[in-house]
């Protein structure tokens, strides 16, 4: 890629670029798959550095080059990767993409290009060989990026959040090139100036030997050859005396133009460290709830180097300009106008504040975390890499601590502190030393194999529980940069996390992991959260976590419900305004729903686990009603056609789903309403929600008017007809069905799966029953 900003030659001579090529699938709209890049190569210069800066080393613009009509027609669909079907579908494009670009690299007669190619190949392979759906994640951001400078070049409406991220990118990478290019500028200027000392000192040092020969008393008084000499002296002097104002003027006007530059530096590292690289983690935050997480840190560490460059480079240039200074001898009482050692020290204490901030946790640990239950993290050092860091890699060590021990961490500052003071329990694996990636130019450490063995809990107060309990595991490292001159050390706390022993305390641990994710104000207190919140942000984290949990989101009729269970409002009906009210954490989670022995957050959550692991593709296709209540469904059913049913979860039944439908009594001629027991997931694990409802024939039509084979055919499993006798022992398989007692007397039947067919009463909701067609 030029590094000058300018396009590529490459890009506008390529006429593979606008004509169908091998990549293309042969759609009808493959001829069309390069518009988006035909278009991009129309940018405006300024427009053109802007995407240069949103593709970089994690996704090359030569790669989108001779990928644009496989990419666009590949990449431009939204995947919902908490799918199972669409993160697989999104690993076989991975796959495809560097199958794609291997086959490039090969047909390429040109040596540069065909050696870039590979290049980037290898890059890929080593830098997303253990998360593929990363550089999913990254060629779609970076796809989506471009169509907005495309569309805002032409003046179509652009999203504000993405345009701001954009423009944000942009913005400061502008900023650090001109950081850049001052520096630079300086550097020459100090050469210059450099120079001119080195003359002054060499004039100096005639202006000595001059004067030295003349009071010698070689020579006469007044006599030519005397005057001559001291002409020459007073000529050096006065060169002296100018080059000396000069030299003072020219170092002052460096170190004011440094003093402009630290200015903006600190404006810059502020912005990326305090609002950015924040972002960042709050964002990380918040996909532990299931917000979608566009990991940009990359992109953070890229600035963080900079930055650091930047900073060197100006500690540098100031200790040059102290060394010039220190040779022109300048009088004492002139020195206290001296800003150059202030601008020392801040240079220290930005580097300082850079080095601490960009030692991060790219991967959290667990936030429930199970006491002798192996777990990872991952720690980066965004700067070890341009800081010369990797040249002898530290050591990390983790720990984990109590709520008073972060307080006390937060207390004690920038002071230096000691790791026995941060314990409060037993890590095995816990030291581990930073590996440099050299694909990626990443310093980092992933531990694999931690394991909490012990753990040391605090008194509780109250109603507070070991569930209510956080801690937080603190990872620790020190190392020297510049030869020694600079001793750091730094730590890294993690999220919040909730220690358990045992998986029935998983579902407080969640709740109390959910409340603080969502509701944790940046730079809090450890830990604090408010003991109240409003409903409509806590209806939105519990639409965040079931999306990412069960595939699709609530609806507005769900959080409707939600709500009326939460504020148990039988009475007012499910359909009360609750946006306005406040909810507290004692009634999200620690007082049980009226008549129930679980709470509002026990319930939720274990519809959502039902939902998760046995019930997530009818969840996704829109056949589960599932949050509505029993008044709702029997209303739904009154008016509907007789055999329609519908699925909810139950109110009495933790866990449980149950089945409705609607029915014609004979004797009285009336539509009945009636209800299946819940089924609970040790249930559905025996026989499946969907061939159980197709084992009721009383079950016709899936609400409002589905036919049910059309609804769940394709969750069905086989046949029992289809297997066949064992040939080896004659005995006949069985399988179990769904039946219903008491609604229906019959005399045998031709086969459970036949509509007409009848099925025996049975005291259960499951019969062994073979085949008809079974002999014995």
């Amino acid at each position: 890629m030029n590094v000058n900003g300018s396009r590529p030659a490459c890009l506008y001579n390529d006429p593979s670029v606008f004509v169908k090529t091998e990549f293309d699938t042969g759609s009808p709209d493959a001829s069309m798959s390069t518009v988006l890049w035909a278009k991009t190569q129309q940018l405006q210069e300024d427009a053109f550095r802007q995407l240069q800066n949103i593709y970089g080393d994690h996704f090359p613009l030569e790669a989108r080059h001779h990928l644009a009509p496989w990419l666009e027609q590949n990449f431009t669909t939204e995947l919902d990767l908490a799918n199972p079907q669409h993160e697989e579908h999104a690993q076989r494009l991975v796959l495809e993409l560097v199958a794609q670009l291997e086959s490039k690299a090969m047909e390429m007669t040109d040596f540069l290009i065909k050696n870039k190619l590979e290049q980037i190949v290898e890059n890929f392979k080593q830098r997303y060989a253990h998360n593929p759906l990363s550089l999913y994640q990254t060629v779609q951001q970076c796809l989506n990026s471009e169509m907005h400078l495309v569309q805002r070049s032409e003046g179509v409406g652009v999203d504000p959040g993405t345009a701001m991220a954009n423009d944000t990118i942009y913005q400061i990478q502008q900023q650090l090139n001109m950081l850049k290019k001052s520096t630079q500028e300086c550097g020459v200027e100090i050469e210059k100036t450099r120079q001119m000392q080195e003359h002054h000192s060499i004039n100096f040092y005639k202006h000595h030997q001059i004067s030295v020969q003349l009071d010698s008393g070689q020579f006469q008084e007044n006599s030519q050859e005397y005057l001559r000499w001291k002409e020459w002296r007073d000529k050096v002097a006065a060169e002296l005396r100018q080059s000396f104002n000069n030299l003072k003027l020219q170092t002052s006007t460096l170190a004011n133009r440094h003093l402009d530059m630290i200015k903006q530096v600190k404006e810059l590292q502020y912005r990326v460290l305090d609002q950015e690289l924040n972002k960042w983690k709050r964002e990380q935050q918040l996909s532990g709830n299931g917000a979608p997480f566009s990991n940009n840190l990359d992109t953070i560490q890229k600035w963080c180097e900079d930055l650091a460059e930047i900073i060197w480079l100006n500690r540098q240039q100031i200790r040059q300009l102290e060394m010039i200074q220190e040779g022109l001898n300048i009088p004492s009482q002139e020195t206290s106008m001296n800003i150059l050692p202030e601008l020392s020290d801040g240079l220290n204490v930005l580097l300082d504040s850079l080095v601490k901030s960009s030692f991060v946790i790219e991967k959290q640990p667990p936030q429930v975390l199970k006491t002798n239950t192996r777990f990872s993290a991952t720690i980066r050092l965004l700067v070890g890499t341009k800081l010369n860091v990797h040249m002898s890699p530290p050591v990390v060590t983790a720990s984990i601590i109590s709520e008073s021990q972060a307080n006390s961490l937060l207390r004690a500052g920038h002071t230096k502190k000691t790791r026995s003071e941060f314990s409060s329990g037993d890590i095995v694996n816990n030291k581990q030393t930073m590996e440099y990636h050299q694909a990626t130019g990443q310093l980092s450490v992933s531990f694999r194999n931690m394991s909490l063995k012990k753990i040391k809990r605090a008194e509780k107060k109250g109603t507070e529980s070991v569930m209510d309990e956080k801690f937080a595991l603190l990872f620790w490292s020190e190392f020297s940069i510049g030869n020694g001159e600079f001793h750091y050390q730094v730590c890294a706390p993690s999220l919040p996390v909730v220690v358990i022993v045992h998986g029935n305390q998983e579902p407080h641990a969640w709740a109390t992991i959910l409340w603080d994710n969502a509701f944790a104000e940046w730079g809090r207190q450890p830990f604090l959260v408010p003991e109240k919140v409003p409903w409509i942000q806590v209806a939105n984290t519990l639409n965040m976590k079931f999306k990412a949990s069960c595939g699709r989101g609530l609806t507005e009729e769900n959080l409707k419900f939600l709500a009326g269970k939460a504020f148990s409002f039988r009475n007012m009906g499910y359909n009360a305004d609750c946006s306005n009210l406040m909810i507290t954490w004692s009634q999200f989670c620690k007082e049980p729903l009226p008549d129930r022995s679980f709470t509002f957050w026990e319930w939720f959550y274990a519809v959502m686990k039902l939902t998760k692991e046995d019930l997530r593709g009818m969840w996704i296709d829109g056949a589960l009603l599932g949050f509505v209540s029993r008044q709702q469904a029997e209303e739904f059913l009154q008016a509907s056609e007789v055999g329609t049913f519908l699925i909810r979860f139950s109110d009495s039944e933790l866990g449980g789903v149950t089945v409705a439908w609607i029915s014609l009594n004979e004797d009285t001629n009336q539509k009945e309403v009636a209800m299946l027991q819940p089924f609970t997931r040790k249930d559905l694990m025996i026989r499946s929600l969907p061939d159980r409802i197709h084992d009721c024939h009383q079950m016709i039509l899936l609400y409002p008017a589905i036919p049910k084979d059309q609804a769940f055919g394709k969750y069905y499993s086989s046949p029992p007809e289809t297997v066949p006798r064992n040939t080896r022992n004659g005995y006949v398989p069985h399988h179990l069905v769904n039946v219903i007692p008491g609604l229906s007397n019959f005399a045998q039947a031709p086969g459970p799966r036949e509509r007409n067919g009848q099925l025996p009463r049975h005291s259960g909701n499951i019969l062994l029953r073979p085949p008809v067609s079974a002999l014995g």
